[in-house]
């Protein structure tokens, strides 16, 4: 009878390591997609930083341009200073005649 407990201990202790490593072999390919997915997202991750850096640098450098366009602007008479100044030019050259 000793005998019988033993091969049924031992059958079952076979079963349950058969079982274990399907369910190992499982959760390793399981885990490996999840590493191959991890991986293709991080790699797209670094695409969208370089990315998102080139914008960065174009919107810097525009930026810079407005601010250029923008300080230009400032040195330029406004139409109301023009008509102003043209009046006043008008009126000089009537007097110099």
């Amino acid at each position: 009878m000793l005998e019988d407990i033993k091969k049924i201990i031992e059958d079952y202790k076979n079963e349950t390591k058969r079982h274990f490593d399907i369910v190992a072999e499982d959760l390793k390919g399981e885990i490996k997609l999840l590493a191959e997915g991890v991986s293709t997202n991080t790699e797209k991750l670094q695409e969208h930083d370089i990315r998102f850096n080139r914008i960065e640098d174009t919107l810097q450098v525009m930026k810079l341009d407005l601010e250029f366009i923008k300080n230009e602007l400032k040195q330029k008479v406004d139409r109301d200073e023009f008509a102003a100044l043209e009046k006043r030019v008008s009126m000089l050259e009537a007097k110099q005649r």
